[in-house]
């Protein structure tokens, strides 16, 4: 059976129907990748390879990649404080270190949410979070000690990397990874309005935030296995500092890297990354050493749907893998 008409399969196993909102992209072992798209955006406009949406968290591996060329090009390191890149800051920034924002173990709560900052009078945008931060008196535990996944330590990383660049983080993305990668319809978004132009918006009760480096990536699904290709290949010649797995300040390793869950299925590597929002369920797959990779995009809320298909496509594509190689 054909990679395409085994995903589609795959799709409606895991419950999709021809009208739910998905696009799918996937690669088997260097060949080239098909994709699969269903149903229509919430303006009627039917989805497409090339339709742009909201990545979420996903965005994080292009901030984690920024922050990578940073360290290549000796202009950041991770043993770097946050106090020395933020001075704003409270003191406790001082015992962060820029390690501790990539691996999840700074000890900032998890995340500043909607009600807090409309409490401050504040908006969702890196500046709205970062003052947040800033009427912090204490973390939630001590730097290093503990995994706990934060969305406004990749924001602080994404002010650090605009800091240690010298440009705005969007600029500096567009020209060390975007257009390098030929990403063409990838770019960081942070304006005032909702969504770049000719994206599909998300429910207008609940738009995407505008921070970056925690989000504010908005691609397809060709530009999001481009970057699997990329990172497969090591064409930024980072993906073995991007790869390895964080750990705390005993040591103690941790199955994330940066930006990059690391786990073992059938006895291989598997990098994935998810993404949610009010509207949308991304998830981003690697294996590796395979050259086979796929992005899931649900313009919905059913996060067990993804879940069920992301876990139907590994063993797909971990299944067909050994097939091939023991011909």
């Amino acid at each position: 059976m054909r990679l395409r008409d085994r995903t589609a399969a795959l799709t409606s196993l895991a419950g999709y129907g021809v009208h739910d909102p998905l696009m799918v992209g996937v690669q088997q072992d260097g060949t080239p990748p098909v994709f699969l798209t269903n149903g229509r955006t919430a303006a009627g406009e039917p989805l497409t390879a090339d339709t742009i949406a909201y990545t979420a968290s996903l965005s994080k591996q292009i901030t984690a990649a920024c922050a990578a060329l940073l360290v290549r090009q000796g202009e950041l390191d991770t043993e770097s404080t946050l106090a020395q890149w933020m001075p704003e800051l409270p003191t406790w920034a001082g015992t962060i270190r820029v390690r501790h924002l990539i691996s999840h173990t700074s000890g900032l709560p998890e995340g500043i949410e909607f009600d807090v900052l409309h409490r401050a009078k504040l908006d969702h945008t890196s500046a709205g979070v970062i003052h947040a931060l800033a009427r912090l008196d204490h973390l939630v535990s001590t730097p290093g000690t503990e995994h706990r996944y934060c969305n406004a330590g990749y924001i602080c990383l994404a002010a650090i990397i605009e800091r240690a660049a010298s440009r705005p983080l969007p600029d500096f993305a567009r020209e060390h990874v975007f257009t390098p990668l030929g990403m063409t319809s990838s770019q960081y978004w942070s304006s005032p309005a909702p969504h770049p132009p000719g994206a599909v918006p998300l429910d207008s009760h609940y738009p995407a935030p505008l921070s970056i480096g925690d989000g504010g990536v908005w691609s397809t699904a060709p530009d999001l296995i481009r970057w699997n290709q990329a990172l497969e290949r090591d064409e930024l010649s980072v993906s073995a500092l991007l790869q390895t797995p964080g750990h705390l300040d005993d040591g103690t390793q941790l199955d994330y890297a940066w930006a990059l869950g690391v786990r073992e299925h059938a006895g291989r590597r598997i990098y994935r990354h998810g993404g949610s929002w009010a509207g949308l369920n991304a998830q981003l797959v690697r294996l590796a050493d395979q050259r086979s990779s796929f992005v899931i995009i649900a313009l919905d809320d059913d996060r067990d749907r993804t879940a069920t298909l992301t876990q139907a496509m590994i063993e797909e594509l971990t299944t067909q893998s050994r097939t091939s190689q023991a011909r």
